[in-house]
C-alpha cells in the first residue's frame, strides 16, 4: 500500500503589526495578542494550495485564528478538522533588562534560540515537550496518509518540527516554498507504507 502525500502548510498574514519596538515584557504581550488575532484583510490564498485542498482527504487546522481563517480561506465549503496539537511551539522571551527594546521579528529570533538551546520555556511547554507532541502528531499523519492527501494548515516552527519528525521515519520534503505566509512543504513516502505502529514521527523563525 502506499500512502498520499502530507503537505504542511503556513497560515497567511496575522492582522497585527510588526512596525513596533517592545522590551521582553512587552514582546511577551505582543506574542499573547498574536496568538488571539485572525487574517489580515485582502489576502488571497495561493491557487496551488487552494488546488491541493480541494484533492485532499482530510484538512486539519490547529485551534489558532490564523490556523482556523487560513484553512477556511483554503477549505471552502469542505469540512476542517480542528486540533489542538498543531498550535505554534511558545515563545517566551529571555529575562533580558527592560530597557532593551527590540522589533517582534528579533525578539522571535532570540527567544526560540534560548528556547531551543537552553531550555527556557518560563514555565510554558519546553522543547522536549513540543517534540514529543510533534512525534505524535507526525505518527497521527502517517496514519491519516494511508487514506489518501492530508493537508495540514498550522504554524511555521511547528510545522518544521512535525516535518523533522517525518524526514526521521522515511518521508521525503518534495516540494517547499520555504517558510512565507501561506508556503507549502510536500511530504511523499516512496516506498511501501509501514505498519502505522511503526510510523512513529517524534527551525525557522515564527510561527
Amino acid at each position: 500500500m502506499r500512502c498520499g502525500a502530507i503537505v504542511l502548510a503556513r497560515h497567511g498574514e496575522p492582522g497585527l503589526s510588526r512596525k513596533v519596538s517592545l522590551n521582553a515584557a512587552g514582546y511577551a504581550n505582543w506574542w499573547g495578542r498574536y496568538e488571539e488575532v485572525g487574517l489580515l484583510p485582502g489576502q488571497t490564498p495561493p491557487a496551488d494550495l487552494v488546488a491541493f485542498a480541494q484533492r485532499a482527504s482530510l484538512i486539519l487546522c490547529s485551534t489558532r485564528p490564523r490556523s482556523m481563517e487560513t484553512a477556511k480561506a483554503v477549505a471552502g465549503e469542505r469540512a476542517v478538522e480542528i486540533d489542538a496539537n498543531l498550535v505554534e511551539a511558545p515563545l517566551p522571551p529571555p529575562n533580558w533588562p527592560s530597557w532593551l527594546k527590540l522589533s517582534p521579528r528579533l525578539w522571535g529570533v532570540t527567544s526560540r534560540t534560548t528556547w531551543w538551546f537552553f531550555d527556557h520555556h518560563a514555565g510554558q511547554e519546553s522543547r522536549h515537550e513540543a517534540q514529543r507532541r510533534a512525534d505524535v502528531v507526525a505518527d497521527r499523519l502517517a496514519a491519516l496518509a494511508l487514506h489518501g492527501d492530508v493537508l495540514v494548515v498550522a504554524h511555521g516552527f511547528f510545522n518544521t518540527m512535525i516535518g523533522r519528525s517525518l524526514r526521521r521515519h522515511g518521508w521525503k520534503l518534495k516540494a517547499s516554498q520555504g517558510y512565507k505566509y501561506w508556503a507549502m512543504r510536500r511530504f511523499e513516502r516512496t516506498g511501501p507504507a509501514m505498519p502505522t505502529g511503526i510510523e512513529l514521527a517524534a527551525a525557522t523563525l515564527e510561527s
